[in-house]
């Protein structure tokens, strides 16, 4: 997407090194694990690798040659919404997937299991397209032929990319004709998109509890001195008996969550309280939202 950062500034130097470690990730992830078991997980990729054993054309070159029109053709149909972050990106992977598949070769680096490097294999995939996803960036390749086929098909975005996905790993199967090749490939990319949602959102070490009680005013007494944190009250009506409710809302660590609820248990054991998990907290006491 289209960014104006501040050159060299902290935010643009973050994202830079974001989109090199990211995309190195990748590579490791392409060349070490996935490509020498022929796994085919979605996107150019899962082309250039089917290609490559078919062919021995080398896997970067053929998927920058793929992606680079795809890039073309997505601002020329979707609009300026691809930005020189994209651009670098699609072309440090297909430079990292070829140097190391140059000095390392085809050998995977696990002979003979399969299941443990498709494992990690999605892992590292997962973590590089994570990352370049932090840096505002996008992968480009099959992402923006999704973006095209939901514009014009209203289908939604990621079920137009699951639908493209599925179909590249069908592409493994006639090529090869082994079906643990899409079977393994489906799990490659069911790993890489779990990992993908723990990197962009966060791994959850915050919670989000909403605590309903009639000693409210207690409860607040230790959130703010005892433990040091803020909330807020939201104003609420009860649904059975139209009664007026203050309700906390406030954000915690989760090792202070067991404190904070023996203080409620204490203070009011009929309370009624909701923990979410909060994937990131930014503001005072947490990460900072404004970025040098």
């Amino acid at each position: 997407m289209l960014y104006k950062d501040k050159i060299f500034s902290k935010v643009w130097f973050k994202d830079a090194a974001l989109i090199v470690i990211g995309t190195f990730s990748l590579a490791v992830g392409m060349v070490f694990f996935i490509a020498p078991y022929k796994f085919v997980p979605g996107g150019v990729y899962g082309i250039s690798i089917v290609i490559h054993h078919l062919l021995g054309t080398p896997i970067g070159l053929v998927s920058l040659c793929m992606d680079i029109p795809l890039l073309l053709i997505g601002i020329k149909v979707l609009g300026s919404k691809f930005g020189v972050k994209t651009f670098v990106g699609i072309v440090l992977t297909a430079v990292f997937v070829d140097t190391l598949g140059r000095i390392w070769g085809n050998d995977p680096l696990v002979e003979g299991d399969a299941l443990l490097s498709g494992i990690f294999g999605g892992v590292l995939v997962g973590l590089g397209l994570g990352l370049v996803f932090r840096a505002r960036a996008t992968s480009g390749g099959t992402d923006i032929v999704a973006m095209i086929l939901s514009k014009y098909t209203r289908l939604p975005l990621g079920q137009s990319l699951i639908y493209i996905d599925s179909a590249i790993v069908l592409i493994g199967l006639v090529a090869f004709r082994d079906w643990k090749i899409p079977l393994y490939s489906w799990l490659i990319i069911f790993i890489t998109g779990k990992v993908i949602d723990t990197v962009v959102e966060g791994y959850s070490v915050n919670k989000v509890v909403m605590v309903i009680s009639d000693k409210h005013e207690e409860i607040r007494e230790k959130i703010i001195f005892n433990m040091e944190r803020g909330g807020t009250y939201l104003n609420a009506q009860g649904m059975y008996e139209g009664a007026d409710k203050k309700v906390i809302y406030t954000n915690i660590s989760r090792r202070e969550l067991p404190i904070l609820l023996a203080y409620i248990r204490d203070i009011d054991p009929t309370a009624f309280v909701s923990v979410i998990d909060a994937h990131d907290v930014l503001g005072d006491g947490f990460k900072p939202l404004k970025e040098e």
